[in-house]
């Protein structure tokens, strides 16, 4: 087992070190310039449309803006709470500016998945729409592409356990022990029941829930995380001077901070942001493939939201929060750096607030990964393995609260990456189909996409 261990570690140290961060920066930044930074200029348009997107428009399952909230609901969870704070922790403060990098150009990554997986959805055998990555590489790349959305499902298949579900389920048993004394048994039997309810219901009720509990914590957390920046307003331009000025120059040793080079800030800062936002690893198109648009532009619009939501604004208040209020130099990392950096500001009630939110937090993750891992075994399998898969999932909510989850986590982190190549390679090139109906787009005020878009089947 140790020797497993080591080679699943040594492939994570492969998958996850600089070239695959070359790589999803790359396909992310040639997207945003050949769509000549459209996601940022067209950020407000994103915005009008999702409010209006609250109701369907045209042909699936959810409204766009459930769409968005099912997304959502998997990107945002431990990664905005633990996972900015050990970039920090391990790169310093100018690890931030990178995440904010990264969001920058991931938004033209997330825009493009949604566009071709709306494009090139299908129908399933139930009449539902299904789509995301292994269809638009099976749709868009032809069958000499087949077998790399074959590598894509099996890949998401299997990862959807340990980031979407184990991991999920052990960090909320395990903050739940450590704050309320709640035995683990017990969090992993409520967790199954609660989980139950909702995903075998399938997308449309995921949908219903995200759209109601995602807003709702996303909107807590950003007012508790305000509260605390105003409290250290008289060190927040100082915090946002550290993160620019360690962004570009090494982050001396300070207290319980060990002190970091610039590459680290950038690794660090590059990796975290892609681990919360998602963006690249072909997870949210298989949700947005789902809404009820009018079309790929129209969607793709909403969706680059979700990086931005995740990752300008959630990660930002978690990163200035932890900064401005001197956690960082502690010594601690993880969930434990926020929760003091909140408990600081806010004490005898900034701790809980951290146990209570990342236990949303990662609830909803666990809904969400639940119907990408599906939408995955369906692909390869067909509609007969949905229940039992619903089924495995609920059940394995319960080992994952209570059992260590070391080499899970690994296992996880590792084919989470390899997810992202296949999908990486599909969008550059599908790149000319992204440029092209949005060109069209906007070149005829949006009239190019019309209410009965009929994706290709």
């Amino acid at each position: 087992m140790e020797a497993l261990s080591n080679f699943v570690g040594w492939v994570n140290g492969v998958v996850w070190g600089p070239p695959m961060l070359v790589i999803i920066l790359g396909v992310g930044l040639f997207l945003q310039v050949g769509l000549k930074l459209m996601p940022i200029l067209k950020l407000g348009m994103g915005f009008g449309l999702l409010f209006k997107g609250r109701e369907g428009s045209g042909e699936g399952q959810i409204t766009p803006f459930n769409a968005l909230m099912t997304a959502l609901s998997a990107t945002i969870g431990t990664g905005n709470i633990a996972g900015v704070a050990t970039a920090v922790f391990l790169g310093g403060p100018g690890a931030l500016f990178w995440m904010w990098m990264t969001a920058l150009v991931g938004m033209a990554t997330k825009y493009s998945e949604a566009v071709c997986a709306v494009k090139f959805r299908e129908q399933d055998e139930e009449g539902n729409y299904v789509g995301g990555p292994m269809y638009y590489i099976k749709n868009g790349l032809g069958a000499k592409w087949a077998w790399l959305g074959v590598l894509f499902a099996i890949f998401g298949a299997i990862a959807a356990f340990g980031i979407g579900n184990g991991v999920q389920a052990n960090g909320v048993a395990q903050v739940l022990e450590t704050n309320f004394g709640l035995n683990t048994s017990i969090t992993g039997v409520a967790l199954m029941v609660l989980t139950a309810a909702v995903i075998l219901g399938g997308i449309t009720r995921i949908g219903n829930v995200a759209g109601k509990l995602v807003p709702f914590m996303a909107v807590s957390y950003i007012i508790a995380g305000l509260i605390v920046l105003v409290i250290n307003a008289d060190a927040l331009g100082n915090a946002l001077s550290l993160v620019f000025t360690h962004a570009f120059t090494p982050s001396a040793a300070e207290g319980g901070f060990a002190g970091a080079a610039v590459w680290a800030a950038i690794r660090f800062g590059v990796a975290r942001g892609v681990f919360s936002n998602e963006a690249g690893l072909g997870s949210a198109p298989i949700a947005h493939a789902a809404a009820e648009t009018k079309g790929p532009v129209n969607q793709g619009l909403i969706a680059m939201l979700g990086t931005f939501i995740d990752t300008i604004i959630v990660c930002s208040i978690t990163g200035l929060a932890i900064i401005a209020s001197g956690a960082w130099t502690s010594g601690e990392s993880g969930a434990a750096l926020t929760s003091l950096a909140f408990e600081t500001s806010l004490p005898g009630f900034g701790g809980y607030l951290i146990a209570i939110s990342l236990s949303i937090f990662a609830f909803t993750t666990i809904l969400g990964w639940s119907y990408y891992g599906e939408k995955c075994m369906e692909f390869l399998f067909g509609v007969k393995v949905m229940l039992p898969y619903r089924l495995v999932w609920i059940v394995a909510i319960y080992f994952g609260a209570t059992a260590d989850l070391g080499f899970v986590w690994l296992l996880a982190d590792t084919l989470n990456a390899m997810m992202a190549l296949p999908n990486l390679i599909a969008l550059a090139l599908l790149s000319p189909v992204v440029f092209k109906v949005t060109k069209e787009f906007f070149a005829t005020g949006g009239k190019s996409e019309e209410p009965g878009y009929k994706a290709a089947e």
